[in-house]
Parts: structure tokens; C-alpha cells; sequence
């Protein structure tokens, strides 16, 4: 097996000497992506699922080309989509080998519904998915809206992975599904069977506070071990509560799969034999909220560039644009981050502007009127919603330009 020091000597990352170099002609704001970088982290992570294939969420990706040069890479197999437009045109634009799509939200869209039941390519390769008999009743309504006699519409049920404590009172995780205990998601596939038009083809659940929280956040050891101490707790009992719901469902009806994980749970999700495949994403570009894990060490893949437009002050720049923040709770780590040059940082009382963005520190006495300044965001897919292409870089060059969901005319959410 090729270790993760192979893996990323064959795809050299570059350096930011270099991505200057490449795109010395180009007009910021713009955002690159490192193909060496980029093809770096997915190996690592097909290495890291151990042998369990990937399926990739397009959210994080939010790049039509990328996601199938991703997925053409061994370990992985399946697009995890987030809305069912988007799934409805991934089923139409995308190379079907590279497998089915999973919409891994829940839809109410009738319309959509309607046009995925009336259409039978489409039928066949993406599944919607479900968590309560509300889902089921309007999925099967559409689909009979739609033609008497189409076919079946592929469901999936998502099972909460959050970590309930003294009976429910704590609640420690993301809050998806009400279907948490195996005995609702037998009686949740009864009700899909009782539906004709409807066929029960997976399960998935998302175990966010293990996948999608740094264990190794700087700041207050005590917060840190209390992270390692619910993650923990968090994955013995999913373990045991995921391996009962699976065999609760297939005692109603054989599954094409089980969906679990994310990038930060790699490791511990496919050691779990109910699993059959995992879903993951945003470690591919790595963005900056993915910094701080023990398990795995990502390299940054995707940045943006903006323009110095004023020295207001000694040791301060203010550059154009930047306040792309990423979704979740309001705080500081939904910041965009200044990486290039070193030394600058966000004024606290101002943050990332819409129109323009002061930074501080020693590097901006360097700074002059139409340099640049580099950024990673927070998170993966979003920063795709701020720009029409990304510039694809290898070493010193930009190699090709891919359209965002953006560019390609979507704005699916």
C-alpha cells in the first residue's frame, strides 16, 4: 500500500512563490485550486477509509469537473448530492460510472419530485432521502402525480448519529433526523414498503460531532480533552446503535448500502462492519476548519486571492472584497483566514467586509497598492458560491480552468 508520505511526494504540493507565478496575469478576486494538493488528499483519504469506497459529497466539491476527477481516483465510487435539482442534473451531465447519486438531505420540492419520478434514467440512479413517514407520504404523492404506472423512486433512511445522553436530556451533535433508535427505523422501512411506488435501497447517517469537529484545536487543553472524551463516548455507541438499526431495516428489506462517516471519522466508520461505504468530501480541498485533527494532517488545496487597495495606517492594508464567511454558528472560525503573505490577520472590531477587508500586521508595511493577498476559507464547497471558475494550478502553471456550480449557471441553494 503506498504510505501518505508517497502519496504526497508523487503529488507535490505548491508553494505560494509559485501560485503567484501562475497567475501573474489574472485579475483578483479569484480562487485557485492546487491539483497536486487536490490529488494528494484524495488518496490519502481512499487510504484512510480502509478499503471501504467513498462516496463524494458534491457539496464540498461544488465543481462538476473536479468531482469527476475525484471520483475517477481508486476508493472512490458515488456521488453524495445535496439538493435533488442538483442530483437530477449530476444524473444527467456525469459519466454513470461513476456510480449512483445519494441525495443526503431530505427533499420537499414536489416538483422535482414529480420530474425524478417520470424520469427513468434518473430513477435508477438517485435515491432521496427519507426520516419520517411525513417524507414517505409526500414522495409517494408526487411520484403518482407524476405517472400512474413510473417507476419505483430509490429512498433512503437517515438515521440520527447524534449522542443522547441521560435520557435525551443532553444532546450532543447535529440535530438531522427524529429517527435515532433502531426500533423507528424498522417500523420507518415497514412504511416504504407499504408504499408501492417507493423502494428502500440504504440507510445513512452522519455522525458530525465525531466527523466534523477538531480534536486538536489549539487553546484550552480542558475543551480538548472533553472533544476526545465525547468523540469517544460518541463512537462505542453509535457503533452498537448503528449495527441494530441496519439489522432492524434488512430484516424488512435487503439495502444496497450503508452510508456513514465524514472526513474527520474516516478511520473509525469503516472499521464498522454494518458500514458499507462512507461519505466524504471536504478534505479535498481542505479548508481551514479541517486544520486541527490528530488522524489525518490535509493540505490545503483551494485559496483566493484579492487585491491591496489601501495603507491606511503603518503595519495596515485593506484589501477589496473578502467577507465570504462560512455557514454555522456566527464565530470567528467562520472567518476566511489571510495565509500569504505571513504575518496578517483580521482587525478584530471589523472582520471580513463584503466591499473591503483591513488586515494588520508586520507584512503590510511590504504591501503596496495592487498586491496580492491570499486566503483560505473555512470551509470546502462555499467558496465556490463567490466565483464563476477555479484556476487549476500545477506547480508554476495554471493547467485548465473548471466552472463552478456557479459558472455553469446553478445556484442550487
Amino acid at each position: 500500500m503506498t504510505t501518505e508520505t508517497e502519496i504526497v511526494k508523487n503529488h507535490t504540493p505548491a508553494s505560494f512563490a509559485q501560485l503567484e507565478q501562475a497567475t501573474a496575469e489574472l485579475r483578483p478576486p479569484f480562487a485557485v485550486v492546487d491539483l497536486g494538493a487536490l490529488r494528494a488528499n484524495a488518496e490519502r483519504m481512499a487510504a484512510r477509509a480502509g478499503g471501504k469506497p467513498i462516496r463524494l459529497a458534491s457539496k464540498s466539491l461544488r465543481c462538476r469537473t473536479l468531482i469527476e476527477d475525484v471520483l475517477r481516483t481508486p476508493g472512490y465510487h458515488g456521488i453524495m448530492a445535496f439538493t435533488l435539482p442538483e442530483a437530477l442534473w449530476l444524473a444527467r451531465t456525469t459519466d454513470e460510472s461513476l456510480g449512483d447519486i445519494l441525495v443526503a438531505y431530505p427533499c420537499a420540492d414536489v416538483a422535482s419530485l414529480r420530474e425524478l419520478a417520470a424520469d427513468e434514467r434518473a430513477a435508477a440512479r438517485i435515491a432521496v432521502m427519507a426520516d419520517s413517514v411525513e417524507h414517505l407520504d409526500l414522495i409517494a404523492a408526487a411520484a403518482q402525480a407524476a405517472s400512474a404506472d413510473g417507476p419505483q423512486v430509490r429512498v433512503c433512511l437517515d438515521l440520527d448519529a447524534s449522542l443522547r445522553l441521560l435520557g435525551g436530556r443532553i444532546h450532543l451533535g447535529m440535530r438531522r433526523s427524529p429517527m435515532h433508535d433502531p426500533a423507528a427505523a424498522g417500523a420507518l422501512a415497514r412504511a416504504v414498503l407499504d408504499r408501492p411506488r417507493l423502494r428502500l435501497v440504504g440507510v445513512m447517517s452522519y455522525e458530525g460531532q465525531i466527523a466534523g469537529l477538531a480534536d486538536n484545536q489549539p487553546g484550552s487543553p480542558l475543551m480538548r480533552a472533553g472533544v476526545r472524551l465525547m468523540q469517544r463516548l460518541s463512537t462505542q455507541e453509535l457503533r452498537i446503535r448503528r449495527a441494530a438499526a441496519v439489522r432492524a431495516v434488512q430484516e424488512v428489506a435487503p439495502l444496497e448500502f450503508v452510508n456513514g462517516g465524514g472526513t474527520g471519522s474516516l478511520e473509525s466508520t469503516s472499521s464498522e462492519s454494518a458500514v458499507t461505504e462512507l461519505g466524504a468530501g471536504s478534505g479535498i480541498y481542505a479548508p481551514r476548519l479541517f486544520d486541527h485533527y490528530r488522524a489525518f494532517d490535509p493540505l490545503p488545496a483551494a485559496y483566493f486571492a484579492l487585491t491591496v487597495v489601501r495603507r491606511p495606517a503603518p503595519r495596515h492594508v485593506t484589501v477589496l472584497g473578502g467577507g465570504w464567511i462560512a455557514s454555522g454558528p456566527a464565530g470567528a472560525d467562520r472567518l476566511p483566514t489571510p495565509v500569504w503573505p505571513q504575518g496578517l490577520g483580521l482587525v478584530g472590531t471589523e472582520g471580513a467586509g463584503e466591499v473591503q477587508t483591513p488586515l494588520v500586521g508586520e507584512a503590510a508595511d511590504r504591501l503596496r497598492l495592487g498586491d496580492r493577498v491570499w486566503f483560505r476559507h473555512a470551509k470546502a464547497g462555499e467558496l465556490c458560491e463567490r466565483v464563476d471558475r477555479l484556476h487549476l494550478v500545477e506547480g508554476d502553471r495554471i493547467v485548465g480552468e473548471a466552472p463552478t456550480y456557479r459558472g455553469e449557471g446553478h445556484a442550487f441553494l
